[in-house]
Order: structure tokens, then C-alpha cells, then sequence
């Protein structure tokens, strides 16, 4: 934190001249990618502006200089702590745009790497959080189970942090003969991991203090600002978009969608964690029902063949030259689509405009860290300068996301 331009006269509460104090983006609390000036009366927050764009990348830009196979590279680092959401959601959108079904096979498998992925996101998350506000052991916990599920990833897709692993109208390949067996052991051993997390801070008096009460938001503020994912179901509205508009089959599955009344830093935290249990909840049921077939769409207009059939059938070959080859490439109509799906941070939605070509016209995502993150004034006025630390681990701010 560094203090800069030390005074304006006095919109302080206690009869004093405010100050403007900058925090970050060097601060470790801000990632190093934002910037807080905050307008202090003593340890007072009287009002924050952020700065954003440090971290700014031009994606979306990006994407009509390149097919929407290829924008797939640039999607999963966008939330680069849960790639595989946004991969599945860019590929589920370009697919309603064609108009095409992707195999039950596949259906099922995307959820199935949709919850590792949000459990990841969320358990780190909340190590992230607990981190923060001083209680270090639960990051390196989180971190430990993290690295467990980047094993099962990097079996599926061939990589760690960026997957790459949908295909427009399927996947880029099949899940490996152990991935079965993987998972399972996974959703056995990680709800014990779940529990010792709460018992470490569900009455720990010092993560107690510096959470319940901070950062609140009402139901009506939550709502104003456009809130979604776990900060609007943390102040008690039951919104999720795996149940209000599902998608990939959730309305087969039995799951709940967690709600917490308070909207403080704390609720956001309850919520999480109840989170990764329905997560689970929803993993057994997905694991039990794994059909058979292929996991690529059979309408070879659009869909890629897998790299096998490339290698040894010259009619999967030409369909790949095509597809791949620049001036070839399946090509929607001109219209536009806007389709989301639930992100573990809240709703990851995609607008595309197409004029008929191969590369999108225009493309616009719908990240949720950006629109959280338009609350932070309002949850920090009136707090303390050390609870802005508290609310800001609370939204989850992934920078890659929030600046495109």
C-alpha cells in the first residue's frame, strides 16, 4: 500500500480531511493486476474507484482474425483457474449458432470435466481466501488437491492449466481407459478434504471476525449490479443457470443449488463449500451413466474427425484439410447467438455475430469476474481498509477474465 496525493478537504465521517491511499497492483492481495484508489478517512474507507487492464489481451478481438476452432486456444485463458468451463462453454455456443447435436457420450463427459473443474476453481478459491485473511495452511491444502485434479486433466487432454479440449460438435478426444476409476477415487476421497477445511474454519475465531458482517450486499443491491454464481446465491437468491436454463442434461440430475441470507464475505465463503459437495453429488451420478459411442458429432460439415481416423482413413484426412485449411472451414449463416452456462465464478455467457464466414464477425464474452467486480465500491464504502483484503478474496477476481 502506498500513500499518494495526501488530501482533499473533508467528505470524512469523523470531521477530518480524507486521503487517497492506492492499493495495488503490487499489492499480493490484488494478484498484481489491480488497482484500488481507495479515498480513506483514517482507516476508513469512504469510497474506491478500480482500475483494470493490466492484465488485457485484446481476446475477443482476437477471435475475428481466427476460426472457432481455433478461438478455442484463447477461451480457456480467459478463467485460466477453470479452462475447461470455458471451453465447453465457447464450444456449446458456437454449436447452437450451427444448429448441431453433440453425442450423448460427449454430453456427459463435458459435465463430467465441467464439476472437476469447478471444484478446482472453488477449492482454491476458498484456499486463496482463508490465505488472505492469514490462515495459510488451507491454501497449501487446496493447492495439494488442485495438482490431484490437474493429473486427471492432463490424462484427458494432454495439458494442465489451458486444456484446449472441446471441438466444435465434440472433443478433441476420448477420456483414457483409467478415467473412470480416476474420478471415482477423486469424489471418494474429497469430501473428508471438504470437511477438515471447515473444521479448520468454520470456528476459528480470527477467520470469524474478519468475515461475517464484511463486504454485505442486499438481495436488491446484488441483483442492480448483475451478480450471478455464488456472490448472488451468498445474499439468498437461488439463481443458477444449470437449473433455470439447463443445458448438457442437468435437469437429470438431482442436485441443490446452495443459498446463504447474509451477503457478507462469510456467506460467500458457506456457499462455496456447499458447492463442492453438490458438485460431487453431481460427479456420482454422471460416473454411473457414461454411455457408449462416439464423442464427436457424425455430420462431418462441422465436426473435426478424431486424430486416429486422420492417420488411417483418406476420407477423415480430406474432411480435416477442409475443415482446418484456410478458405475452407465450416462457415454459419450471418445471425447471432448469445448462449451461458453456470461458471464456477457465475454466468459465462457468449455473444457472437456471425456474417456468414468462416471467423466470427464479432464476438463478445460475458465474464462474470468483470460484472462482480463492479460491486467492490459498493460492499467496501463505509468498511475498514484491512476488510477490503477480505472482500476482495471473497469475489474471486480471475484476471485473465476480467480484462480480456
Amino acid at each position: 500500500m502506498s500513500a499518494a496525493t495526501p488530501v482533499v478537504a473533508g467528505k470524512g465521517t469523523l470531521g477530518t480531511r480524507t486521503m487517497k491511499l492506492n492499493i495495488g497492483p503490487q499489492h499480493p492481495a490484488t494478484h498484481g493486476t489491480l488497482h484500488l484508489e481507495c479515498e480513506v478517512d483514517g482507516e476508513v474507507i469512504v469510497d474506491v474507484i478500480p482500475h483494470i487492464g493490466f492484465l488485457h489481451t485484446g481476446f475477443e478481438k482476437l477471435a475475428e482474425y481466427r476460426s472457432y476452432n481455433q478461438f478455442i486456444t484463447l477461451s480457456d485463458r480467459l478463467n485460466y483457474m477453470s479452462s475447461l468451463n470455458n471451453n465447453i462453454g465457447f464450444a456449446m455456443a458456437v454449436e447452437e449458432l450451427l444448429g448441431i447435436e453433440i453425442t450423448p457420450r460427449c454430453r456427459v463427459l463435458r459435465v463430467i470435466m465441467a464439476e472437476l473443474g469447478r471444484i478446482g476453481d472453488h477449492a482454491l478459491s476458498i484456499g486463496l481466501q482463508a490465505m488472505d485473511l492469514g490462515a495459510f495452511s488451507i491454501m497449501l491444502w487446496t493447492f495439494v488437491e488442485r495438482e490431484k485434479l490437474y493429473d486427471i486433466f492432463e490424462a484427458v487432454t494432454g495439458g494442465r492449466l489451458t486444456t484446449s479440449w472441446t471441438r466444435i460438435g465434440g472433443l478433441s478426444r476420448d477420456v483414457p481407459d483409467d478415467f473412470v476409476p480416476a474420478v471415482k477415487k477423486f469424489v471418494d476421497y474429497f469430501p473428508g478434504v471438504v470437511d477438515e477445511i471447515e473444521k479448520m474454519l468454520n470456528r476459528n475465531r480470527i477467520f470469524l471476525k474478519r468475515t461475517i458482517g464484511v463486504g454485505a450486499l442486499s438481495k436488491q443491491d446484488a441483483i442492480s449490479h448483475g451478480l450471478t454464481g455464488p456472490l448472488l446465491r451468498a445474499c439468498g437468491v437461488a439463481y443458477d443457470i444449470r437449473r433455470a436454463n439447463p443445458y448438457l442434461g442437468y435437469e437429470k440430475y438431482d442436485f441443490d443449488v446452495p443459498t446463504a441470507p447474509d451477503g457478507d464475505v462469510y456467506s460467500r465463503y458457506k456457499v462455496r463449500i456447499a458447492e463442492l459437495r453438490q458438485s460431487l453429488r453431481i460427479l456420482e451420478q454422471a460416473m454411473e451413466n457414461i454411455p457408449s459411442g462416439p464423442v464427436t458429432a457424425l455430420d462431418t460439415k462441422f465436426a473435426l474427425p478424431d486424430k486416429f481416423s486422420i492417420y488411417n482413413d483418406m476420407e477423415a484426412l480430406i474432411h480435416h484439410f477442409k475443415l482446418i485449411m484456410h478458405g475452407h472451414g465450416f462457415k454459419p449463416q450471418a445471425g447471432e447467438i448469445y448462449s451461458s452456462t453456470e461458471g464456477p465464478n457465475g454466468e459465462l455467457g457468449w455473444f457472437i455475430v456471425s456474417d456468414g464466414t468462416r471467423n466470427p464477425y464479432r464476438l463478445r464474452c460475458r465474464p462474470p469476474s468483470f460484472i462482480n467486480y463492479t460491486a467492490m465500491p459498493k460492499m467496501v464504502r463505509g468498511q475498514m481498509i484491512s476488510d477490503l483484503v477480505a472482500v476482495m478474496s471473497s469475489i474471486n477476481v480471475i484476471a485473465g477474465e476480467l480484462d480480456r
